[in-house]
Parts: C-alpha cells; sequence; structure tokens
C-alpha cells in the first residue's frame, strides 16, 4: 500500500458532493430480509476489488438491523489504513462498478448507479466509523432505542428535504442520544 501513516499527506479540506445536491423521495419500509444478501454480495464485491486494503467492510445503518424499517439503501462501511492514500482504494471500487459521490475530510463514499448501496470508506480507528458500529450495536440489541429510532425516522421522512443529507442531520440529537446510552452501557 502506498498511503502509509509515517508519510500522511494532507486530506482534502472542503465537500465534493460530486454532481451536486440531489433531491430524492424519502421513503421507508419495512425491514427486508433480502437486505443481509444484498450486503453480502457487496461485501465480496468490495472484498474481491480491494483484497488486503479493505481492512473492515460491515454492514451498517438500518438496513443492518432487523426489525427496523429503513430507507431500501444498503450501507457499507470499509476501513483503510489511509483515505488519503485513494490509490490504494478508489480507482479499484470504481472498477467494481461504483461511481464517486462524495470525498470529504476523513471519509469518501462512492455508490452504486442505481444508488440503492453506498459505501463509506473512513480509516482505521476513525471516530465516525467506530460510531456506526456503536449506533448499529445498539439499535440490535435494545428494543427502546431501536422504537424510538424508527418512530423518529418516521416523523422526519414525512417533511419536504433539499436531499438526503438534511434529513440525516435532522436525526442527529436522537443519533447522539442513543450512542451516548450505548457507550453508558458499555462501562
Amino acid at each position: 500500500m502506498t498511503g502509509q501513516r509515517g508519510s500522511r499527506r494532507p486530506d482534502v479540506t472542503t465537500v465534493e458532493l460530486v454532481g451536486g445536491v440531489e433531491k430524492r423521495a424519502l421513503v421507508l419500509v419495512d425491514h427486508d430480509p433480502r437486505w443481509r444478501e444484498a450486503y453480502a454480495d457487496h461485501e465480496r464485491r468490495i472484498r474481491a476489488a480491494l483484497g488486503p486494503a479493505a481492512v473492515q467492510v460491515e454492514h451498517i445503518g438500518s438496513t443492518a438491523v432487523p426489525g427496523l424499517a429503513a430507507k431500501p439503501i444498503i450501507d457499507v462501511l470499509v476501513t483503510v489504513e489511509d483515505v488519503t492514500a485513494e490509490e490504494d482504494y478508489l480507482d479499484q471500487l470504481l472498477g467494481a462498478g461504483y461511481v464517486l459521490r462524495v470525498r470529504e475530510p476523513g471519509h469518501r463514499l462512492v455508490r452504486t448507479p442505481d444508488r440503492d448501496v453506498h459505501v463509506h470508506v473512513w480509516e482505521v480507528g476513525c471516530e465516525a466509523a467506530e460510531d456506526y458500529l456503536l449506533l448499529r450495536d445498539r439499535l440490535r440489541t435494545d428494543p427502546a432505542d431501536r422504537e424510538l429510532y424508527e418512530r423518529t425516522k418516521r416523523a422526519l421522512v414525512a417533511r419536504d428535504w433539499p436531499d438526503m443529507n438534511a434529513y440525516a442531520d435532522a436525526k442527529t440529537e436522537v443519533v447522539a442520544a442513543i450512542k451516548d446510552r450505548a457507550r453508558r452501557s458499555q462501562t
């Protein structure tokens, strides 16, 4: 791998949203057991494309939580040693059929052309990556937080949003409270 931590290069300092803001219809559907199979197919595809550059590949987001309604978009977490070393993973993901959507400090996002799978690339040890797993695991194991999260999502999805990011930002307070409870329960 080219991008090792010792030879760290500067990361991007702005958010590049390839294709600009997209207004999309946001719809929640009941949990679909086929999401797990779809994730598994993409995990294989990603691991084949990246080999050892993919340190970790995980199913995250609401589709990874049995019993939780979700937007029918599979979210995948991939960790790499150095997110700034795009030559270690980006062209390989693009070659596997994904398209670049977001380049921002510490994070890259590629997705399928159908926009039904989002692959989030973070660096090993990144707090954001760990938070995705913390939230997923809490929602899988705590029925009260799972119900709160679904209730919040249902209320928010009924509103008009300029894009999916605005909808996601509106969930921040509830997500932070759930993660805080998860952290407290670990101690």
